[in-house]
């Protein structure tokens, strides 16, 4: 009865460790990549420091809007003196300097430039605002691209380390199988050393592949902002579509999509716009003064102006500023012709790019059908060689020569899959459709 009692208890624990640890993996949060790259546009650092440039270039925006508006100053002001001061003429006596004063008053001041620099500024700074959001528009883009790299790195290295679990299984199987015929008197000692040796191996590689996995798995951790406790899953997508489309298709969508080359060409625009805006100090400014003045002092003198107000109207035209204005205009106009210069260079450098991606994607589409016929040979011949070396009809060298095709096949289809869709994933970030892509996701 009593080892019955001991019996149910322990079945108990046993039961709520189980349940615990079955619970805790069920907790545990799956994200496809579609997850990590949302998760990874609202938490990534690097995006939320080009979000605040975007910021800052809509408050230049509000600086540049500021020049339309006239300055208003409100001011006061009191004085005392030492002692008051008195001065007799033939009207009689009247004070010169008064025990204290006071003063208060309203001032407006507006200046502009009859050359239209200020609109020329604000013209530039609603540019600069759409310059930055296309330039964060590509960060975007380029840190989707990391997330996706880090996620099939881990994917490959989770694949490989199934791989290396699985090897260390078929070669302990082969050294019991080497063992039993050794003690049939079939093979020598020197059979059972090699599968002992081999199965040593085996399983350093799965240690390596232990702690890849943790590596990969803490750089896609860090790369979407969330903690290491999660599972990954695996949605793979159909690409056939863009198989079938023409470098030519994928060059146009970069020229008309691409987020750095929309962004190069604001710029050539600002530049000329900034040429604009030198040459406006070659005009006249012309300013408005207007002030109300209201003064009082104790004892007040008869001939005091307690209030005030006046208008006043100023041209200036520097004549001479010693080529100041002339090396502005030169310098603004010299950095036009570089915004020309890094839009062409930009635009052929996408090409390359683009070009380079899509002949990246059929390779890889290529290698994959190859590897995969591969590894069904591989599996074919392993399963094969494994029969005869039980039957006497194959030596353990057949047998580890099988089992090293296996594993290189199995871990070359491994990384030409995840290669492939890496590939695809990074043709339409040269094409500049995969933020537009990642958008509809929400």
């Amino acid at each position: 009865m009593k080892n019955h009692k001991s019996f149910i208890l322990i079945a108990v624990i046993f039961s709520a460790v189980f349940f615990y640890h079955i619970e805790n993996v069920f907790a545990l949060e799956e994200y496809s990549l579609k997850d990590l790259y949302i998760l990874a546009l609202k938490q990534a650092e690097k995006i939320k420091i080009s979000e605040e440039d975007l910021f800052i270039a809509d408050r230049n925006k509000d600086k540049a809007l500021s020049a339309f508006l006239p300055v208003v100053t409100v001011f006061g002001e009191y004085k005392k003196y030492s002692e008051e001061k008195k001065a007799t003429s033939s009207f009689g006596s009247f004070s010169i300097q008064p025990r204290s004063s006071s003063s208060w008053g309203l001032r407006i001041d507006q200046s502009f430039s009859l050359g239209g620099k200020e609109i020329t500024n604000y013209n530039i700074s609603k540019r600069n605002i759409e310059s930055n959001a296309r330039y964060l528009n590509a960060v975007k883009e380029e840190y989707l691209f990391e997330v996706a790299s880090a996620y099939y790195d881990y994917l490959r290295s989770l694949k490989y380390l199934d791989i290396t679990k699985a090897n260390v299984e078929r070669l302990k199987k082969h050294l019991d199988a080497a063992k039993a015929r050794l003690h049939a008197g079939e093979v020598t000692k020197t059979v059972v050393l090699r599968a002992e040796a081999e199965l040593s191996g085996a399983e350093s590689e799965k240690i390596k592949a232990e702690n890849s996995l943790k590596i990969a798995k803490a750089i896609l951790a860090r790369q979407v902002g969330i903690s290491e406790d999660f599972l990954v899953k695996e949605d793979f997508e159909e690409n056939n579509n863009l198989i079938n489309l023409t470098f030519s298709d994928f060059q146009n969508m970069a020229l008309s999509e691409r987020a750095e080359l929309i962004a190069s060409d604001i710029q050539k625009k600002i530049a000329e716009e900034r040429v604009k805006y030198a040459k406006g100090s070659f005009f006249p400014t012309v300013s408005f003064e207007g002030m109300y003045l209201n003064l009082d002092e104790n004892p007040s003198s008869p001939f005091i102006n307690d209030e005030s107000i006046y208008g006043l109207l100023r041209l200036n035209f520097p004549v001479f500023e010693g080529g100041l204005r002339r090396a502005e205009v030169r310098e603004a106009e010299a950095k036009k012709r570089q915004a020309i210069l890094s839009y062409d260079d930009l635009k052929k450098t996408i090409s390359i790019e683009v070009e380079n991606a899509y002949l990246d994607m059929h390779t890889q589409f290529s290698i994959l059908k190859s590897l995969q016929d591969q590894t069904i040979f591989a599996k074919d011949n392993f399963n094969a060689v494994t029969k005869q070396f039980a039957y006497g009809l194959a030596n353990s060298i057949d047998v580890m020569d099988a089992n090293t095709l296996l594993v290189t096949s199995e871990r070359q289809l491994s990384e030409a899959k995840y290669n492939y869709q890496l590939s695809v994933i990074k043709l339409k970030r040269a094409a500049g459709i995969l933020l537009k892509e990642v958008l509809t996701y929400k």
